[in-house]
């Protein structure tokens, strides 16, 4: 169980652990989570050090990229510990974050210094009153202030996350890329998954594709093939903006199923390996690692063997809710 062991039944590598550290979060955005949640008491989410040792089985199985997610990792008490504790591993090749900024402006210098090199900031809409709506009590002024803090702090790259919803931010495209190219950071467009029961609006009435986003981009920039290639990273689709340090990428999970390149996998802050993002197989690590402490050659065997599970595709159906965990619970 060497190297790059991961190889599922499509030959397929996993080489990107998305690590959950909590299904909590300081937002509640429309898209992501219901308006009322009930989140997992502590007994059930896995401790720090749980994390850290299913970590160390991933990255001895050729993980090289470990991303933490939540909810909103930063909400998680002790998440700069368990960050240091990561980036140390040995074979791990990049530590990085998704955060939704709303804390970055506390925690960006000890996250830089702990070793995580990159972050990826959620932010939907530029307008004060329509972010505190998607959000459903946010201030964009502590994201803007995230956003500051990131910069200053030193992180090899930045990256906005803007989900887009018709009817509802899709004419912020364009500000949205301005924004990040007048800022020097990268951007990716991501198209809403029907992912757990919301009441805020029917996803098949807010459907934007990629190719649009891409269509209304193309009015204002002149986008080139990107030389970025990084056989680590997530779905983003990337294009170059002429005459900038700003790539844009196109997550697509409805209108491009990116599943034949997938080389990540998921576990959720109570344990759970979620093999695809749009299907229920999974795995408890959390009964494996409760039931055999310090077995990690065990865990490694147990995490090899769920490759034969892993499913070739997901078919996502915004008229369709078959998957009932939210984004939240599933990381992000």
């Amino acid at each position: 169980m060497s190297g790059s062991a991961l190889i599922d039944r499509f030959d397929r590598h996993v080489r990107y652990l998305r690590l959950s550290v909590t299904d909590r979060c300081n937002l509640r955005c429309t898209y992501c989570m219901a308006e009322d949640m009930t989140f997992l008491p502590k007994s059930k989410v896995l401790s720090l050090e749980e994390m850290a040792f299913v970590s160390k089985a991933f990255v001895a199985l050729g993980v090289e990229k470990i991303r933490l997610t939540g909810g909103e990792p930063l909400v998680r008490n002790g998440i700069v510990d368990l960050a240091n504790s990561l980036s140390q591993l040995d074979g791990l090749r990049e530590l990085v974050m998704t955060s939704n900024g709303v804390l970055l402006d506390k925690f960006a210098d000890d996250l830089v210094a702990a070793g995580v090199s990159r972050i990826n900031i959620s932010i939907d809409s530029l307008q004060p009153d329509r972010f505190k709506s998607l959000t459903r009590f946010g201030s964009l002024d502590d994201v803007l202030r995230g956003i500051d803090a990131a910069n200053a702090a030193g992180f090899k790259k930045i990256k906005l996350n803007a989900v887009i919803l018709k009817g509802v931010n899709d004419d912020e495209v364009l500000n949205l890329a301005r924004f990040a190219v007048d800022h020097g950071l990268d951007i990716s467009y991501i198209e809403e998954m029907p992912l757990g029961e919301i009441s805020s609006h029917l996803r098949s009435e807010t459907e934007v594709t990629s190719g649009s986003i891409r269509e209304q981009l193309a009015a204002d920039f002149s986008l080139v093939e990107s030389s970025f290639n990084d056989p680590a990273a997530g779905p983003s689709r990337y294009l170059s903006v002429a005459n900038s340090d700003t790539k844009v990428g196109f997550i697509s999970p409805m209108s491009n199923n990116f599943c034949a390149s997938c080389n990540r996998v998921r576990v959720t802050a109570e344990g759970l390996l979620l093999l695809c993002l749009g299907n229920e197989h999974s795995l408890d690590l959390k009964q494996i690692v409760r039931d055999n402490p310090g077995d990690l050659d065990g865990l490694k065997q147990a995490i090899v063997d769920s490759m034969e599970r892993k499913p070739e595709r997901h078919y996502f159906d915004p008229n369709d809710i078959t998957i009932t965990r939210h984004m939240s619970a599933t990381g992000g």
